[in-house]
């Protein structure tokens, strides 16, 4: 078990991809392996109770175990949203809406290859994206480097120095100006992007750092009085100086906020450091206009191995995934308890099932036996000619998973645009069928009207609509930063993420390796595809709970009552298990999850009007 964690999210496609084998922070692997282990010492009994996440998180280690494929396949969910966004640009190429000379569209803000070369010549110092890996280090090297890294306590830093060559800030790797100037044209990887850089000619003396990483781990240990001592980076108001300065088309204050913020940003420091590193690398996209090549680019070493490792730490972390999928897995154990023989789930976004488990176990334990489970499982394409093969793979793994606890099992699956789908599709011919839809988070992938007139939103809300369901269990990102005006987007997504990266400070130990990967993929890849990529090449587009609950109400949802029953046991689970700073409130028909008071997830149930 241990050397298979050692060897080792979306959301991958290859912004997800880089920043994995890249030398890891640290070998620290105690924060995964305790809780695994821990759930694997669980009783037959209280296996069957299916809890959530115990039962997900033996069913990401079983995936691990036993499909060596996962290590060198790309997560599904980020290959998905990169081949979105690349059709959506290439359509617009095709339209003509895409002049030849210029960048990916960025509402309002397309800066021409004449401007970004003359933005490279106004400064000695090229602003870079940060990591970068030099030709010479391959991926293997970089896998050899997570299995040969130091342990806490004992870094070596400066294998973590990054290259200050060219006379940049120390943390960047300077470029030829002549690359920055063409890059219309030959767009780099994410290898030459999001990589860190080795140092292999000197040692560089590294930037001063607080022993032990300066963060608190789940027990809450407490900062030394040495590491309170630093030096005190106004991040916040640097990145906001820079997005406005952008806003302004103001090139060269916009470049030199850059440097100050380089200067000390880290994606090893606290989670303020890290959060600046990584706005700092999407600000630069969007200002040299590389944003969408950076997005979709086909290049990268993370595996969805990789991405899963990262993801079990997450759900072992944060309480925000659990609370969604026990709220809708009990509201439809709760109808399957009424006499129901047969269910039919209709999930979209269903990703690698990770629901499932635990509704699986508790449908076994029902008197009178399992009734026959039907899943609908519905994502986006994958790239390629099988674009269904891995909605398939997901369908055969929960079938073997069924079996094992004698749920009978029909699965179906359906990999296409959502607005596309038609209602026959989804073979509701079954009068005895009690169907349930489930979208939990997801939807903010979907196009809106500001994207396309005829809203791809309100088309899907139409056909859960007409599926006609006995209950619609909706989970969302309460997101605010969708604005159409750059400035007050940056400056949400800033508030947004700050309060994730806070929270990964809080609840997880400062050199865990999933914690830097998750951080350093997942949600940069989605702060670089809001800050830096604009039009249709914009895929995340959340919005806020009452967003939607307007958009429900117009699609003619009624809301559902919250079980206070269900209520009440997710909040001694969240009160008893997680970090004292999660916090749970309601909001009518909305079960609303937050970190400090930030509302940052929320889940309601609905059934059609009539």
């Amino acid at each position: 078990m241990e050397g298979l964690i050692r060897k080792f999210f979306a959301t991958s496609n290859d912004f997800i991809h880089n920043q994995q084998h890249i030398t890891p922070v640290g070998s620290q692997m105690g924060f995964f392996n305790n809780n695994v282990e821990a759930q694997m010492k669980k009783t037959e009994g209280e296996e069957q109770q299916g809890d959530f996440p115990d039962a997900t998180l033996k069913y990401i280690s079983q995936m691990l175990m036993e499909e060596e494929e996962l290590e060198t396949q790309r997560c599904m969910f980020r290959d998905a949203m990169a081949l979105h966004a690349t059709e959506k640009y290439f359509s617009a190429v095709l339209d003509g809406t895409v002049a030849n000379n210029t960048c990916p569209p960025q509402d309002g803000f397309s800066w021409t290859c004449a401007l970004t070369n003359s933005f490279s010549s106004s400064s000695s110092d090229e602003p870079c994206f940060g990591l970068s890996l030099p030709a010479s280090v391959d991926a293997s090297e970089e896998r050899q480097g997570m299995d040969h890294s130091p342990p806490k306590g004992k870094r070596d830093h400066n294998s973590f120095s990054l290259s200050s060559d060219n006379n940049g800030p120390a943390g960047m790797m300077m470029r030829n100006n002549k690359h920055l100037a063409s890059f219309c044209d030959e767009p780099e990887t994410f290898d030459d992007f999001f990589l860190f850089t080795k140092c292999r000619d000197k040692k560089e003396e590294p930037r001063e750092q607080s022993k032990g990483g300066g963060g608190r781990g789940r027990r809450g240990k407490k900062k030394n009085k040495q590491e309170t001592k630093k030096e005190f980076v106004d991040f916040r108001g640097l990145l906001t100086q820079c997005a406005q300065s952008m806003g302004d088309y103001d090139i060269g204050t916009a470049s030199e906020t850059l440097k100050k913020i380089r200067q000390h940003a880290t994606p090893q420091g606290t989670g303020m450091e890290r959060v600046a590193f990584h706005l700092a690398n999407a600000l630069e996209a969007r200002l040299n206009g590389r944003g969408t090549s950076i997005y979709t680019s086909p290049q990268g070493n993370v595996s969805a191995a990789d991405i899963l490792r990262a993801l079990q730490m997450y759900l072992t972390a944060s309480p925000f995934k659990m609370v969604t999928s026990m709220m809708a897995n009990r509201c439809i154990a709760k109808l399957a308890g009424g006499g129901a023989t047969r269910l039919h789930v209709i999930d979209f976004g269903i990703f690698y099932g990770f629901q499932w488990p635990s509704l699986i176990q508790a449908l076994s334990t029902m008197p009178g036996g399992p009734p026959r489970l039907r899943i609908t499982g519905i994502d986006f394409p994958q790239p390629g000619f099988r674009s269904a093969e891995r909605v398939n793979a997901t369908g055969l793994r929960l079938e073997k998973y069924c079996q094992r606890f004698n749920v009978p099992f029909e699965f179906n699956a359906i990999a296409k645009k959502w607005d596309t789908i038609e209602l026959e599709e989804l073979q509701l011919d079954r009068e005895d069928d009690v169907v349930i839809v489930n979208c939990l988070d997801r939807m903010g992938n979907v196009p809106d009207e500001t994207v396309v007139p005829n809203s791809p939103r309100e088309i899907v809300l139409n056909l859960i609509k007409n599926i006609n369901a006995d209950v619609f269990v909706h989970g969302v990102v309460n997101g605010t930063y969708n604005a159409p005006y750059f400035g007050m987007r940056f400056r949400e997504t800033l508030f947004h993420f700050s309060s994730l990266f806070d929270m990964l400070e809080e609840t997880v130990p400062h050199e865990d390796n999933d914690r830097w990967l998750f951080e350093g993929t997942v949600l940069a890849r989605e702060m670089l595809n809001v800050i830096a990529c604009e039009g249709t090449e914009r895929v995340d587009r959340p919005e806020t709970y009452r967003q939607w609950q307007v958009r429900s109400l117009r699609a003619g949802l009624q809301p559902l009552p919250l079980d206070q029953e269900i209520v009440k046991g997710v909040r001694e689970k969240v009160k008893s298990e997680y970090n004292k700073n999660f916090t749970m409130d309601e909001d009518g028909n909305w079960l609303l999850q937050g970190w400090k008071g930030k509302v940052l997830h929320a889940v309601s149930c609905w059934k059609p009007s009539n």
